[in-house]
């Protein structure tokens, strides 16, 4: 019984400091942009197949 009036309250501090931290996140604009990131990545291939493709074409011009 006597866990029980240990466990209660640190639940809630622990709680309480995940709040804080996700308000913290909100705040500074952790949550702005979320479909960036996901879409840098196949930009990210494209570009870098793109630059490769270029690069072969100019060796070839070269020879």
């Amino acid at each position: 019984m006597i866990v029980i009036f240990l466990l209660i309250p640190l639940s809630i501090v622990i709680a309480a400091c995940f709040l804080g931290a996700f308000i913290w996140a909100v705040r500074s604009g952790q949550y702005e942009d979320t479909c960036t990131p996901s879409m840098r990545v196949l930009l990210d291939e494209e570009q870098k197949a793109d630059s490769q493709f270029s690069n072969e074409n100019k060796h070839e011009h070269s020879n």
